[in-house]
């Protein structure tokens, strides 16, 4: 059975961090705390940070960061509805040029759903 792309990323995204914890000294220890504690409850819901990193990272043509707030966005519940919702402000801000980002953020959704 072929794997999924999720599950592909997803294990690769954890071999890689893993190279990256075992060659990198502080200023990148540093950079990975840091990025996960942005993303931690605070004033703003860890729902609405996803949502900010997945259209930062879709303006961003960064398909890697799409799939990963994407993934986190359905661990956090995110409906439907809010998340085309911030996929059509990405797209407002971003342009044209993200429509081939916007396209494999749905795919990921999907394959996340069942669908």
């Amino acid at each position: 059975m072929k794997k999924k792309d999720i599950a592909l990323f997803q294990e690769e995204r954890e071999e890689l961090n893993k190279l990256v914890m075992k060659y990198g000294k502080q200023v990148i220890k540093r950079f990975f705390s840091l990025d996960s504690q942005v993303y931690r409850e605070g004033v703003l819901p860890v729902k609405v940070k996803e949502l900010l990193g997945l259209v930062a990272s879709l303006v961003l043509r960064c398909d890697d960061c799409v799939k990963y707030h994407i993934i986190r966005c359905f661990d956090e519940k995110v409906s439907d509805q809010e998340l085309e919702e911030a996929l059509s402000i990405a797209l407002v801000v971003g342009g044209s040029i993200t429509i081939p980002h916007l396209r494999r953020a749905f795919k990921a959704w999907s394959e996340l759903k069942g669908n």
